[in-house]
């Protein structure tokens, strides 16, 4: 699914303009705690988080994220968005809960993008 239609399906404004919006992303995974992002998810993936300190940015940039949407109206600051921008992540913003946002892109069709660790 491409950024665009991601920002359609979940009413998002783009906060990261002057980088490619086209993006062809397939799976996703939310969380505010970034230990379990770092824990369990796949990389060049969508990251949905409510959590918007730099913390984020640099979770994404570990994991080789593409695209962070913040859920629940919240917007990073400028100190993360200028990290994401260096870093090529495209960041997200609607003001929909994290639950409406994960449904919404489920039946989309994103898929979830927990790594297989055995359990």
């Amino acid at each position: 699914m491409l950024v665009s239609e991601i920002m359609k399906t979940v009413n998002a404004t783009l906060l990261t303009k002057d980088l490619p919006g086209q993006r062809d992303i397939s799976h996703a995974f939310s969380a505010d705690m970034m230990s379990d992002v770092l824990a369990y998810a796949d990389s060049h993936m969508l990251l949905i988080t409510g959590l918007s300190n730099p913390q984020t940015i640099r979770t994404a940039e570990m994991l080789d994220i593409s695209c962070v949407l913040y859920v629940r109206g919240k917007k990073p600051d400028e100190l993360s968005l200028a990290m994401a921008k260096r870093n090529g992540i495209t960041v997200l913003c609607s003001n929909l809960s994290m639950f409406d946002a994960c449904g919404l892109l489920y039946q989309a069709g994103i898929r979830g993008g927990i790594i297989n660790n055995g359990e």
